[in-house]
């Protein structure tokens, strides 16, 4: 059984009022592990400006912030597969209450994970997606096949000294972003576990061109 998660609907910073949300793209952002919806918030004066941002808040409080599961008992790059599945699972949810003509995703390390489980969940739904810093959280999945067939848009960017993301999980999202996506990969020399000047360039054009 998936363990229970409910979302905090209250606790989304969006970049406009609720009156000027309906018919107009939405763009979701995931923060990571320990941080909140504030974090990458402060992106969107830089991202396209058609889009309406919604900054979403994980739903389980650990190591001083918020997270999309727990990491206390779970090897760091493999999280239980059930546990993605149910943070996944409420997010759509809530977009199923929601009335936009394309949603699409951008998330940082442990929001990057859920973003590439989101497009498990639901291969045709996402415009296009940004996984920052992340990777896919497990091998196989129920949805991997459709996903085989549609080969969503990702941009998929990453530093070479990031310390925080084992080297199993990157090798593992390699190798599977080829074959259930449309990838744009981005490798940046000596960018740690953040994201670069160049990354958000990298990453806003590709919201333009595509979202």
């Amino acid at each position: 059984m998936k363990p229970a998660v409910t979302l905090d609907t209250d606790a989304i910073m969006w970049s406009t009022p609720e009156r000027e949300r309906a018919g107009r793209p939405l763009l979701v952002l995931l923060h990571g592990y320990g941080s909140h919806e504030g974090d990458l918030f402060g992106m969107s004066p830089g991202l396209p400006l058609g889009s309406v941002v919604a900054s979403l808040r994980g739903p389980i409080a650990e190591s001083g912030g918020w997270a999309w599961w727990s990491r206390v008992d779970q090897a760091p790059g493999l999280p239980e597969p059930d546990r993605v599945d149910a943070a996944a699972g409420a997010i759509i949810e809530w977009l199923d209450t929601l009335d936009h003509p394309s949603v699409s995703l951008l998330g940082f390390s442990q929001g990057a994970a859920m973003t590439l489980q989101l497009l498990r969940h639901a291969p045709r739904r996402f415009t296009a997606t940004v996984s920052l810093s992340g990777f896919v959280a497990s091998d196989e999945h129920a949805g991997d096949a459709e996903l085989a067939e549609v080969r969503p848009l990702v941009f998929w960017g990453r530093g070479t000294a990031d310390s925080v993301i084992p080297d199993a999980a990157v090798d593992r999202t390699a190798s599977w972003l080829p074959t259930h996506s449309t990838a744009t990969v981005r490798i940046y020399e000596g960018l740690g576990h953040s994201i670069s000047r160049d990354e958000l360039g990298d990453l806003t054009q590709f919201l333009r061109d595509n979202a």
